[in-house]
């Protein structure tokens, strides 16, 4: 879970204006149903909803205006350089 809500607010960091649609399309894969041939299938836009509330809630995104998509706040993306920058080092030092 922690791991999808940090790949949805870097998708939404490198494109702005993405919504929830447009996030079922990107996490959707192959379905097969057995021996069937592959169709492919929409993620499920619920766990990708919560997600993008629960990022709402601590200050990460923003609705854009006009409500269509999110976008990465000033604070969210301080709080994404500064995390991805101890990924880069190689430390978890604060």
């Amino acid at each position: 879970y922690y791991i999808r809500a940090a790949s949805i607010a870097r998708k939404i960091y490198l494109r702005p204006n993405t919504g929830v649609g447009a996030l079922t399309k990107v996490y959707g894969s192959r379905y097969r149903n057995g021996t069937h041939t592959e169709h492919f299938h929409k993620a499920a836009g619920g766990i990708i909803r919560n997600i993008i509330h629960q990022l709402e809630a601590i200050k990460v995104l923003e609705t854009v205006e006009g409500g269509k998509g999110r976008r990465v706040t000033r604070v969210g993306q301080q709080d994404l350089d500064r995390s991805a920058g101890q990924v880069a080092r190689g430390g978890n030092d604060e």
